[in-house]
């Protein structure tokens, strides 16, 4: 599957300085990181030529024959400058079956096959059939089961973000709920 998670940053096809370059990166965090830059030859030469025509002939008339020399293979070239860069970038991007963005090494979530994103949505959606099971609500960021309170004893994670407790029993419930599911209290 080709990387859709790129810009292009190539210089001017007519220029001295002509060449390829590609940056890829994280659709979640924005991390980034650039091809190598890979050289037009047939653009650095045009942008010699029109310089050196600049001096001794019109200036409409050599920019017209230059430049059509310079796109005459700048798409094919560019095309296979693609090629290689995304051949380089493709181990470090993985794209997210749940959300579909591509993601770095740094938000993938390699034990849920997804982003981190959605591997924490996925163990939120999983806590609350996993709390009623165990009589308790589980931490979304350690899955250590919870006996209550507003922080996880184990990793200190904030329950109160995506929890609540129940006023009445004291039993931590998904943020969402309506009415406590052990003494049915209403909030």
């Amino acid at each position: 599957m080709a990387l859709t998670n790129y810009r292009d940053v190539s210089t001017s096809m007519s220029d001295v300085s002509a060449g390829f370059q590609f940056e890829f990166f994280c659709e979640k965090c924005g991390e980034s990181s650039r091809s190598a830059f890979r050289p037009y030859r047939k653009g650095q030469i045009t942008g010699w030529l029109s310089r050196f025509a600049f001096m001794f002939y019109d200036l409409n008339k050599a920019s017209r024959a230059t430049g059509a020399f310079a796109e005459a293979g700048a798409s094919g070239a560019k095309a296979e400058a693609l090629a290689e860069a995304m051949a380089v970038a493709a181990p470090l991007y993985e794209k997210c079956p749940g959300c579909r963005k591509w993601v770095g090494r740094e938000c993938w979530n390699s034990g849920s096959s997804s982003c981190r994103d959605c591997a924490a949505r996925a163990s939120l959606d999983a806590a609350p059939a996993a709390g009623a099971a165990a009589g308790g609500a589980t931490c979304p960021n350690c899955q250590t089961p919870s006996a209550g309170g507003r922080f996880c004893h184990e990793c200190g994670f904030d329950m109160a973000s995506t929890h609540k407790s129940c006023p009445a029993c004291g039993i931590t419930l998904p943020r969402q709920a309506r009415f406590c599911t052990d003494c049915g209290h209403g909030f």
